[in-house]
C-alpha cells in the first residue's frame, strides 16, 4: 500500500483531487488535510462539490456508473486507491452518515445497529456493542425499552442518532456526515450537533453542511467550496469573521447562494 509523508496529527489529506460524472467535472484539483480529532465543515451553494468531495474520501464516488476521479486521497498516510485497498474495510474505517435518515425498515432498533457489526464479520454477543453505539449516539436512555421495536417508530431525529449509532457500532476512525440535519426540526439538530461536539474527541469528523450557523457552531476548521473548486479553506473564526477570498465573504455574509 503506498503511503505518503504527511505532518504528524494529519488524519485525511487529499491531494490534486478531480471528480467528474461522464463528462461533467464535479471536483477540480482540491487539496486540503484535515487533522485528527477535529471537524471539518464544508459549505457552499448547492452543486458546488461538496457530497462529491467527502464521497471520494471513503470511494462511495467510484459506485455511480460513469463516475471517475484523479488525485490523492490518503488516511493516516495511506493512498486509498492504492493496489490491495479493500473498499469495504475502508468503509468500515471510515464510515458515513446521509442527508436523511435511513435505518432498514424492515429490522428492530436493536438489528440496525447490529447490521453493521454482522456485515462486517464481527461475531459473537453484540449486546454490548449495541448499547455502547447507542449511548455514544445519545440515543440508549430514549430506545432501551423498546429496542425491539422497528426502527420506524422513531421519529425523524431519533432515526439519525440510530443511523449514527449504527456507523460507530463498528468502530470508525472516521465520520462523514452530509447535511444530517438538514431534514430535522432545531431540537433534533441541536441533539446532533452537541452529539457531534462528544465524538470529535474519539473520532475526526467531516461535515457538509448549508447551515452556516451550524457550521460556525460545530466546526474546527471550514472549506467553502464554489464550481468544483476550493475557493478557501481555514479554521472557522476567521472564515467566518475575515475570509481572504471576496467569493468567500459574498457566501457568508448571504449575498449568494
Amino acid at each position: 500500500m503506498s503511503e505518503s509523508a504527511q505532518p504528524d496529527g494529519i488524519k485525511i489529506d487529499v491531494k490534486n483531487l478531480d471528480a467528474w460524472f461522464r463528462g461533467t467535472q464535479a471536483l477540480r484539483n482540491v487539496s486540503l488535510s484535515v487533522p485528527k480529532n477535529t471537524v471539518l465543515a464544508i459549505i457552499g451553494p448547492s452543486g458546488c462539490g461538496k457530497s462529491t468531495f467527502v464521497r471520494c474520501i471513503n470511494r462511495m464516488h467510484e459506485l455511480v456508473p460513469g463516475a471517475t476521479q484523479t488525485g490523492k486521497v490518503f488516511v493516516d498516510g495511506k493512498d486509498l486507491h492504492a493496489r490491495g485497498v479493500d473498499p469495504v474495510d475502508l468503509r468500515r474505517r471510515v464510515g458515513m452518515v446521509f442527508q436523511r435518515p435511513n435505518p432498514f425498515p424492515t429490522m428492530s432498533i436493536y438489528e440496525n445497529v447490529a447490521a453493521g457489526l454482522k456485515l462486517n464479520g464481527i461475531g459473537g454477543d453484540h449486546k454490548q456493542l449495541v448499547e455502547k453505539s447507542l449511548r455514544q449516539a445519545a440515543l440508549w436512555d430514549e430506545v432501551k425499552d423498546r429496542l425491539q421495536s422497528s426502527a420506524l417508530s422513531l421519529s425523524g431525529g431519533q432515526q439519525q442518532r440510530l443511523c449514527i449509532a449504527r456507523a460507530l457500532a463498528i468502530g470508525p476512525e472516521v465520520l462523514l456526515m452530509d447535511e444530517p440535519a438538514s431534514a430535522l426540526d432545531p431540537i433534533a439538530t441541536a441533539k446532533i450537533e452537541e452529539l457531534i461536539h462528544e465524538l470529535r474527541e474519539a473520532l475526526t469528523i467531516v461535515i457538509v453542511t448549508h447551515n452556516m450557523q451550524q457550521a460556525a457552531r460545530v466546526s474546527d476548521s471550514t472549506a467553502f467550496f464554489y464550481l468544483g473548486e476550493l475557493i478557501e479553506h481555514g479554521p472557522t473564526e476567521r472564515i467566518f469573521t475575515n475570509p481572504r477570498e471576496p467569493r468567500t465573504e459574498d457566501y457568508v455574509t448571504g449575498k449568494f447562494g
